[in-house]
């Protein structure tokens, strides 16, 4: 089977699955399967720290169930997981600020120093674990606000790679990752735009508040992308294709929630936001 089959089956079985854990599992359990998700991403980018040692890589993976722990215990307080969130957005501007330095062949000093890689990767996989508990707790629909943020991240990834595929011509960071497009990011743009109004509607928005809804998840999918394109630029610097291979067609756990891990931070404060003024 060819790659492009291997990653349409995966995606077939691993989307259902994770849709009904959303929609089923209480917040608590699913914090834990997420973990488990989080555990193998952390054992995923100990590899691109440089780690090849079994021993040093268990060292760090279990290192984040503490982690966890006490992440999971700023969930209850919202001050507590507001300052996450937005640490992490700050996090993710200063990210910004390398891909571009690496677009332009600059280098990256401080990616030279491996406790900035070894905390790089906290502050990639635990906010976004934050975001995503703190959202499904949400009383008034929190388990449907998630399943609609993993499908505006799918619906982005699967517009961009269709329309970049039939009419990608200028690429959108060649360095970086010469298979996107600008072309792409535009048909990622509009796969979410059909998807947040067809979403806005079934929460019966409308007026300013639909306008409102529309211009956030019309930022949720440049803001994905610049996760995927932190992803390429980390694993470039460690020399790697992939970040495993534990899914088929995909490759590993971050090439999977690599968007994720920038988009949920951004999101759920900027959901909040609008909440806020209404």
């Amino acid at each position: 089977m060819s790659g492009l089959g291997w990653r349409i089956v995966t995606a077939s079985v691993l989307a259902p699955l994770m849709i009904g854990a959303v929609l089923v599992l209480p917040t608590p359990y699913l914090a834990v399967a997420l973990a488990g998700v989080i555990l193998i991403a952390a054992w995923e980018w100990s590899g691109i720290i440089g780690w090849t040692s079994p021993g040093s890589r268990w060292a760090y993976t279990l290192a984040f169930i503490p982690a966890l722990g006490v992440a999971y215990g700023t969930t209850c307080v919202a001050v507590a997981w507001f300052a996450v969130l937005a640490l992490a957005l700050v996090w993710w501007l200063g990210v910004a600020v390398w891909v571009l330095r690496f677009q332009q062949g600059r280098g990256m000093p401080a990616w030279q120093m491996p406790p900035v890689r070894i905390l790089a990767g906290l502050m990639v996989l635990v906010p976004a674990w934050v975001a995503l508990i703190v959202l499904h707790a949400e009383a008034n629909g929190g388990p449907r606000y998630v399943v609609f943020l993993m499908l505006l991240i799918w619906a982005a990834d699967t517009g961009a790679f269709l329309i970049g595929r039939r009419w990608g011509a200028r690429r959108l960071a060649s360095r970086v990752s010469p298979g996107k497009s600008w072309e792409g990011a535009g048909g990622g743009l509009l796969a979410g735009a059909i998807l947040a109004v067809l979403f806005a509607h079934l929460l019966g928005l409308g007026g300013d508040e639909l306008v409102a809804f529309m211009l956030l998840c019309m930022l949720v999918v440049p803001v994905s992308i610049l996760g995927d394109l932190a992803e390429s630029v980390f694993k470039r610097q460690a020399g790697m294709k992939d970040s495993g291979s534990v899914l088929p067609g995909h490759g590993g756990i971050l090439d999977r929630i690599d968007s994720m891990t920038s988009a949920a931070p951004f999101f759920v404060l900027a959901l909040e936001g609008l909440k806020a003024v209404r």
